[in-house]
């Protein structure tokens, strides 16, 4: 079939007389596949990168072009191509495109390139998106190195503690009574976690602030032990494959205390008594608690690094893969 060779396109050619013929449409159309190759960052280069567009049917693909974009700011050429023919169903084209990749920067950053098709016939949908997000730099390489909140103290020594913004703080004996000591296994939502080896008095945990944190592991869901400072707790974690691709999740902590035990859909794990203020322990009769929830993983994909929400409220002391 003809290709528009000057863009950068090759449709591939049917595999049989069978893939060829147009089948009938079915009640359940299959998606149209659009992926972005992995993209060279080490700038100032122009990288060349590839758009792979599969056919999934039931009907013959016509009128294909494909949009590419990367970073605001980055160039790209060229920005559209069209692919001339048609596809057969299971059939795939690719397009070539370049775009001009600036020098790195200092830190970590997630950088994100989409790919866009529009079509006539093929799943019916009329067009279809991929993207792919790559870091630059590389993610903290565990949970433990964001730690810049102390949010348990000794009864002994509260003044360290500001887990609130108030000076207040988890009383690290109440912890204790309740089983959560230093390095301890906590088992949530099908995770199996480890409470903060940090030494009350010291930082250990996470007010969330969009910090990337390497994390391993593949499973079903994506498992977070914390707490929430007042009641808007919540925010996107965003789960990074080894593959480049990238899947998001929503979840909450209520507040530490006072707040129903269920909001934002959480599991109450802990309760501890009373608190640690400035002035030392007290507020006895009141629970000050720890809770979990989770996120979705895509179960066929290897986690490579975790983005964590972009809200301060949400405080993580520990996050682990369940299976």
């Amino acid at each position: 079939m003809a290709v528009a060779a000057s863009l950068g396109l090759v449709a591939a050619p049917p595999a049989s007389a069978a893939s060829a013929a147009e089948p009938p449409a079915g009640p359940t159309a299959a998606r149209t596949e659009v992926t972005v190759s992995p993209v060279d960052l080490d700038g100032p280069a122009i990288s060349t990168v590839t758009v792979r567009v599969k056919n999934a049917g039931p009907q013959r693909m016509r009128s294909l072009k494909v949009a590419f974009a990367g970073p605001v700011g980055w160039a790209v050429q060229p920005s559209a191509a069209a692919v001339s023919g048609s596809l057969a169903v299971g059939d795939s084209a690719r397009a070539e495109f370049r775009i001009r990749v600036p020098e790195k920067r200092p830190g970590f950053a997630l950088r994100t390139f989409t790919a866009t098709a529009t079509y006539s016939g093929g799943d019916g949908a009329g067009a279809a998106a991929g993207t792919r997000t790559e870091a630059v730099g590389s993610p903290l390489p565990d949970l433990a190195a964001a730690y810049d909140n102390v949010g348990v103290t000794d009864e002994s020594d509260t003044a360290p503690g500001d887990y609130d913004g108030d000076g207040n703080s988890f009383s690290a004996q109440k912890l204790a009574a309740v089983g959560l000591t230093p390095g301890a296994t906590v088992r949530a939502l099908g995770a199996e976690l480890t409470w903060p080896e940090a030494e009350p008095g010291t930082p250990g945990n996470v007010p969330s602030a969009g910090q990337a944190i390497t994390l391993s592991g593949q499973g079903s869901r994506l498992v977070f032990l914390g707490s929430g400072v007042g009641s808007a707790a919540t925010g996107t974690a965003t789960v990074h494959y080894s593959d480049g691709t990238s899947s998001r999740g929503q979840f909450g902590f209520p507040n530490w205390s006072f707040d129903p035990a269920d909001l934002h859909g959480a599991t109450l794990v802990a309760s501890a008594d009373g608190r640690n203020r400035p002035d030392g322990y007290g507020n006895a009769g009141i629970a000050y608690r720890i809770f979990a929830h989770s996120v979705p993983l895509d179960a066929s994909k290897q986690v490579a690094f975790v983005v964590l929400p972009s809200n301060g409220n949400v405080h993580v002391f520990a996050m682990a893969v369940a299976p």
